[in-house]
């Protein structure tokens, strides 16, 4: 199981949200690249990396930024927010970002989706929010009136190679994993599955571990360790025992 530590960006500067509402913020550093080779030295096998500013706007507004982070870390990024067409996702890929998380389009666009997972195999993901079963897009604002039972089907048909899944009542909340939503959603998809949401000490990546047997493929922690209820070092440092 991969350990994710997240990195999401707004205004230039490293924050979380709470709950993904826009004015919920709270600044952990200005600088997101010193954070990228911050976490890589203490142990991190990817980086999940998140423009907020290109979520909510739809535009790919931390552009420069994400490159620099590419250049400066050795371990692979992945990369979610304001990815809508398909040159803006292989300018992301040409700058070094290893795989693509779509969230607005995939749910209101299937059809471009699905060009993008044939014009980029294996490097197309899906990030499902959902509050109460329902999905959300636009950066969280957006009632979609659809279920994660109605698009993974879909969305895994047209080559979407994993799954996001975010419990948003849970992001940013550090109170524990949602396991029964995340059982239902690995019940759902043949396809590797990466949550976020609830992670807020070792105890909650203890306890979905045996579900990598069932398609888990990792855990994104944002909050936890940047408020330090989470020790990412040691952390992955159990992962490592466990995994091998």
């Amino acid at each position: 199981m991969i350990l994710f530590p997240a990195i999401d960006i707004k205004g230039g500067q490293c924050v979380r949200l709470r709950q993904g509402l826009e004015n919920e913020v709270t600044v952990f550093s200005p600088d997101p690249v010193a954070m990228a080779e911050h976490w890589e030295r203490t142990g991190a096998k990817w980086l999940h990396i998140v423009d907020l500013d290109g979520a909510f706007s739809g535009d790919p507004i931390n552009r420069d930024l994400i490159r620099e982070i590419c250049a400066k870390v050795n371990i692979p990024v992945q990369l979610g927010g304001g990815i809508r067409d398909i040159d803006t996702a292989s300018a992301y890929l040409s700058a070094g970002v290893e795989r693509l998380i779509i969230g607005t389009l995939a749910l209101e666009d299937k059809s471009l989706f699905a060009d993008m997972c044939q014009e980029f195999p294996d490097r197309m993901g899906v990030s499902l929010d959902a509050r109460d079963g329902k999905l959300k897009s636009r950066g969280w604002v957006a009632d979609t009136g659809l279920s994660v039972e109605d698009v993974v089907p879909v969305l895994e048909n047209f080559g979407a190679s994993f799954f996001v899944y975010t419990d948003i009542s849970r992001d940013g909340m550090q109170s524990g994993v949602n396991i029964d939503a995340l059982e239902n959603m690995l019940k759902l998809t043949s396809k590797p599955v990466i949550i976020a949401g609830g992670v807020s000490v070792l105890e909650d990546i203890q306890q979905v571990y045996p579900l990598t047997a069932k398609g888990l493929e990792g855990v994104i922690t944002g909050r936890a360790i940047y408020s330090g209820s989470l020790d990412f070092q040691m952390a992955a440092q159990w992962l490592n025992e466990h995994n091998s």
